[in-house]
Protein backbone atom coordinates (compact mmCIF):
# COMPACT_ATOMS: atom_id res chain seq x y z
CA UNK A 1 0.00 0.00 0.00
CA UNK A 2 1.28 3.45 -0.92
CA UNK A 3 0.82 6.01 1.86
CA UNK A 4 1.76 9.56 2.77
CA UNK A 5 3.19 10.36 6.18
CA UNK A 6 3.61 13.95 7.34
CA UNK A 7 5.43 15.56 10.24
CA UNK A 8 4.40 19.22 10.17
CA UNK A 9 5.35 22.29 12.13
CA UNK A 10 8.29 20.84 14.06
CA UNK A 11 9.88 23.87 15.77
CA UNK A 12 13.51 24.19 16.75
CA UNK A 13 15.97 26.77 17.97
CA UNK A 14 19.08 26.36 15.83
CA UNK A 15 22.16 28.23 14.69
CA UNK A 16 22.03 28.13 10.90
CA UNK A 17 23.01 31.16 8.87
CA UNK A 18 25.81 32.98 7.11
CA UNK A 19 26.20 35.73 9.70
CA UNK A 20 28.17 35.42 12.92
CA UNK A 21 25.23 36.75 14.94
CA UNK A 22 22.96 33.96 13.62
CA UNK A 23 25.50 31.37 14.67
CA UNK A 24 25.87 33.02 18.08
CA UNK A 25 22.28 33.78 19.15
CA UNK A 26 20.41 31.37 16.86
CA UNK A 27 16.95 31.66 15.41
CA UNK A 28 13.63 29.82 15.33
CA UNK A 29 13.02 27.32 12.55
CA UNK A 30 10.05 25.24 11.45
CA UNK A 31 10.44 21.96 9.55
CA UNK A 32 7.76 20.13 7.55
CA UNK A 33 8.34 16.64 6.18
CA UNK A 34 6.16 14.78 3.68
CA UNK A 35 7.04 11.16 2.92
CA UNK A 36 5.49 8.92 0.29
CA UNK A 37 6.20 5.29 1.03
CA UNK A 38 5.22 1.80 0.07
CA UNK A 39 4.36 0.19 3.42
CA UNK A 40 2.84 -3.06 2.24
CA UNK A 41 0.13 -4.30 4.57
CA UNK A 42 1.45 -2.49 7.69
CA UNK A 43 -1.84 -0.58 8.09
CA UNK A 44 -3.92 -3.77 7.89
CA UNK A 45 -1.61 -5.56 10.33
CA UNK A 46 -1.42 -2.50 12.63
CA UNK A 47 2.37 -2.93 12.69
CA UNK A 48 4.57 0.13 13.34
CA UNK A 49 7.71 -1.86 12.53
CA UNK A 50 6.58 -2.18 8.90
CA UNK A 51 6.00 1.51 8.27
CA UNK A 52 7.84 4.82 8.55
CA UNK A 53 7.82 5.67 12.25
CA UNK A 54 7.12 9.39 12.64
CA UNK A 55 8.84 9.48 16.05
CA UNK A 56 12.02 8.32 14.37
CA UNK A 57 11.48 10.89 11.60
CA UNK A 58 11.23 13.64 14.22
CA UNK A 59 14.39 12.42 15.96
CA UNK A 60 16.32 12.45 12.65
CA UNK A 61 15.11 15.99 11.95
CA UNK A 62 16.08 17.12 15.46
CA UNK A 63 19.57 15.65 15.09
CA UNK A 64 20.15 17.32 11.71
CA UNK A 65 18.83 20.65 13.01
CA UNK A 66 21.60 20.45 15.61
CA UNK A 67 24.30 20.42 12.93
CA UNK A 68 25.12 24.05 12.09
CA UNK A 69 24.95 25.01 8.41
CA UNK A 70 25.45 28.26 6.54
CA UNK A 71 22.31 27.79 4.44
CA UNK A 72 18.98 26.15 5.11
CA UNK A 73 19.16 24.38 1.75
CA UNK A 74 21.94 22.26 3.20
CA UNK A 75 19.87 21.48 6.28
CA UNK A 76 16.85 20.44 4.18
CA UNK A 77 19.03 18.28 1.91
CA UNK A 78 20.66 16.48 4.84
CA UNK A 79 17.28 15.79 6.45
CA UNK A 80 15.78 14.48 3.19
CA UNK A 81 18.74 12.22 2.43
CA UNK A 82 18.89 10.85 5.96
CA UNK A 83 15.17 10.02 6.00
CA UNK A 84 15.30 8.43 2.56
CA UNK A 85 18.25 6.26 3.60
CA UNK A 86 16.49 5.12 6.79
CA UNK A 87 13.62 3.13 5.23
CA UNK A 88 13.58 0.92 2.13
CA UNK A 89 10.01 1.68 1.11
CA UNK A 90 10.37 5.45 0.75
CA UNK A 91 9.46 6.59 -2.75
CA UNK A 92 9.70 10.34 -2.21
CA UNK A 93 10.56 12.69 0.63
CA UNK A 94 9.92 16.43 0.69
CA UNK A 95 11.47 18.60 3.38
CA UNK A 96 10.78 22.29 3.96
CA UNK A 97 12.93 24.28 6.37
CA UNK A 98 11.74 27.77 7.28
CA UNK A 99 13.69 30.39 9.20
CA UNK A 100 11.32 32.58 11.19
CA UNK A 101 11.91 36.36 11.35
CA UNK A 102 15.15 36.25 9.32
CA UNK A 103 17.56 39.18 9.76
CA UNK A 104 16.90 40.92 6.43
CA UNK A 105 16.68 44.52 7.60
CA UNK A 106 12.89 44.64 7.50
CA UNK A 107 9.85 42.75 8.75
CA UNK A 108 9.72 39.33 7.11
CA UNK A 109 7.73 36.45 8.61
CA UNK A 110 9.85 33.65 7.25
CA UNK A 111 12.07 32.43 4.47
CA UNK A 112 12.00 28.79 3.46
CA UNK A 113 13.39 26.24 1.10
CA UNK A 114 12.05 22.86 -0.01
CA UNK A 115 14.09 19.87 -1.10
CA UNK A 116 12.58 16.82 -2.80
CA UNK A 117 14.37 13.48 -3.03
Amino acid sequence: MRTTIRVEGAEFRAYHGCYDLEKKVGNRFVVDVCIEAEIGDAAERDDVTSTVNYLTVYELVREEMGVVSNIIENVALRIAERIKASWEGILRVEVTVAKLAPPLGGKVGRVSTTVVR
